[in-house]
């Protein structure tokens, strides 16, 4: 089955309204693909304001969500508030969040559920560290993390899975179009046989590590790569020629 192009991008914890305006304005001027998926994931403070200026073919996300509705959680948001506002997409498991905040595969699993169950849809992130490329345990590592999530949750229809390399994510290093197809690839095959083939078939993997202008249309033509979670270069008017790397 054909799987529709995906591009997300990760404003991290960038921007301000001006800022955001300014991204607001070359998404409105596009062109856009009209046969891709456009999300972009918004700092938590601006995704009402990003919500109401962005144009209705590009979506916002939030970059987190916490396993509960509410609750005791002092600066955290839930699923809940973020449909609340009129949303429909959180990323989950982004690498920063991992590294640096300690959220461990379990608690990136429960929070893809809860998500999931809250209604939302899920960009859920996974990917090996340099270390552990260098010591060929890519496919380990991807494996258990996609296995934490298979473990909790049924219906893949509202999960994108990002593959990010954590190496290649702003070190300006990218993985080259093969080594993404290859992981990718062994990404498809685990979820054939650990999942179902229909989920194998029809999952969009994107990729994601210092995705530009400039290697966005060379990743885009392997066959198992749907899409791109894109950071810093969605910040710019270049994200215009990456969600059109298809064309």
């Amino acid at each position: 089955m054909g799987r529709k192009f995906f591009v997300g991008g990760n404003w991290k914890m960038n921007g301000n309204k001006a800022g955001i305006d300014g991204i607001i304005a070359f998404l409105k001027a596009g062109p856009i693909d009209p046969n891709v998926d456009v999300v972009v994931g918004c700092p938590a403070i601006y995704l009402d304001y990003a919500r109401q200026q962005c144009p209705d073919n590009v979506q916002v996300a939030a970059q987190n969500a916490y396993k509960v509705p509410s609750g005791a959680f002092t600066g955290e948001i839930s699923p809940a508030m973020i449909a609340d506002i009129g949303l429909q997409w959180v990323i989950l498991g982004h690498s920063e969040r991992r590294a640096i905040f300690g959220e461990s595969d379990e608690l990136v699993a429960e929070k893809t559920k809860h998500a999931l169950d809250a209604g939302l849809k899920v960009i859920a992130c996974i990917g090996e560290t340099l270390a552990e490329r260098e010591a060929g345990q890519t496919e380990a590592v991807v494996f258990r993390q996609t296995a934490a999530i298979a473990a909790k949750i049924t219906d893949w229809t509202n999960v994108v899975l990002a593959y990010e390399p954590v190496w290649a994510i702003g070190t300006g290093k990218t993985a080259s179009p093969q080594q993404a197809q290859e992981v990718h690839a062994k990404l498809r095959e685990w979820l054939k046989e650990k999942v179902s083939p229909e989920v194998s078939d029809s999952l969009r993997i994107i990729y994601g590590g210092s995705v530009t202008a400039g290697n966005a249309k060379e990743l885009g033509q392997e066959g198992d790569i749907d899409g791109f979670l894109v950071g810093g270069a969605s910040l710019k008017p270049d994200f215009i020629q990456i969600i059109n790397a298809k064309q």
